[in-house]
C-alpha cells in the first residue's frame, strides 16, 4: 500500500508500505536521483520471505513532495526519524543506498540509532563523496560541479550519461530507460540540491557514533563510490561487516540481485 506521511513545514512524503503484518521490518532510503522504486527487484522477493519492506521517496523525488529547500543531510536524516515515529517502527533495519546510505549515517549519529537495529549501507556515498586536500577518494569537487550544471541545462541527458557508469553488468535499452525515468521523476532544484549536499557534507565525525550491527555492501567496480570508501567505513564503523561485490558497480542490488538480496536477508535474520 502507499500513503503519504506529513514531515516538518507541511511536507509530505510518499510511503510504499509492502507486507506491513510482518515485524521484520527494512526502511529502505534510496540514493541520487531515484526514489524508492530503485529497489523494485527487493520488493518482489523480500515480503515473501517474510520482511516487510518500507520504501521512502525522499523529499523532492519520485511522489514526494518538492519543497524548494530542506535537502542537507539533517533534514534528510530528520524526515526519516519522522516516518520511524509516525509509522511506530521499531528494531528495524535501516538499508540506505547510495546518498541514501550517507543519510542513514547521518540519521544514526543524529538521532541516537532510534529504534534501529541494524544498519546496512548499500554502494554508500560516505564517508564523503568528493575528494579533498586530505581525502584523495570518491569524485573531484569539479566533477560534481558539472554534475549540477548539466542538471540545470539537459537533465535528461546527464541522467542518461550517469546512468552509463551505474551499472557493472550488461542493460537492455529498456531498462536503461527505466533507470532513467526514475530520476526524471525527481524535481530538478531537488536533483541539484542534493548535488550540492553530495559534493559539501563530511560524515567523518558520524562513523564512531554508529553503535549498531552494520553491513557495508559495496561494489568493487564502483564508478560512483569507489570500493575505497567501503573500506573506510568499515575501519570507521566499530564491528561492521564489509561484504565485497566483486562483480558489481555502483547499482549492486541489480548487477547481483540473487547475490545481494541473500547477503542482506542472511545480515537481518
Amino acid at each position: 500500500m502507499g500513503y503519504y506521511v506529513e514531515v516538518e513545514n507541511n511536507v509530505n512524503i510518499y510511503v510504499e508500505d509492502i507486507n506491513p503484518g510482518s515485524d521484520k521490518t527494512i526502511l529502505f532510503i534510496h540514493g541520487w536521483p531515484a526514489n524508492h522504486n530503485l529497489f523494485e527487484y527487493q520488493y518482489n522477493h523480500l515480503p515473501a520471505m517474510g520482511y516487510r519492506c518500507i520504501g521512502m521517496d525522499i523529499r523532492g523525488f519520485g511522489k514526494s513532495d518538492r519543497p524548494w529547500d530542506g535537502y542537507s543531510y539533517d533534514r534528510l536524516a530528520d524526515d526519516i526519524r519522522a516516518i520511524i515515529d509516525t509509522l511506530a517502527l521499531k528494531d528495524i533495519t535501516l538499508a540506505g543506498h547510495s546518498m541514501g546510505g550517507a543519510i542513514s549515517i547521518r540519521y544514526m549519529a543524529r538521532h541516537n540509532g532510534h529504534n534501529v537495529a541494524k544498519l546496512a549501507l548499500i554502494g554508500a556515498a560516505a564517508p564523503i563523496f568528493t575528494q579533498r586536500p586530505n581525502f584523495p577518494y570518491g569524485m573531484t569537487i569539479e566533477q560534481v560541479n558539472t554534475l549540477i550544471e548539466n542538471t540545470y541545462t539537459d537533465r535528461p541527458n546527464m541522467l542518461r550519461n550517469f546512468g552509463d557508469i551505474f551499472f557493472a553488468r550488461y542493460l537492455t535499452d529498456s531498462f536503461q530507460n527505466w533507470f532513467q525515468g526514475l530520476g526524471l521523476e525527481a524535481s530538478g532544484n531537488a536533483t541539484a540540491k542534493c548535488l550540492i549536499s553530495l559534493r559539501d557534507e563530511d560524515l567523518r565525525k558520524d562513523l564512531p557514533l554508529i553503535h549498531v550491527p552494520t553491513a557495508i555492501l559495496h561494489g568493487k567496480q564502483d564508478k560512483v563510490c569507489p570500493y575505497a570508501l567501503a573500506e573506510l567505513m568499515h575501519a570507521g564503523i566499530n564491528g561492521s561487516t564489509l561484504i565485497p561485490f566483486h562483480y558489481s558497480g555502483h547499482g549492486l542490488f541489480y548487477c547481483e540481485l540473487e547475490k545481494f538480496n541473500r547477503e542482506l536477508t542472511q545480515f537481518i535474520g
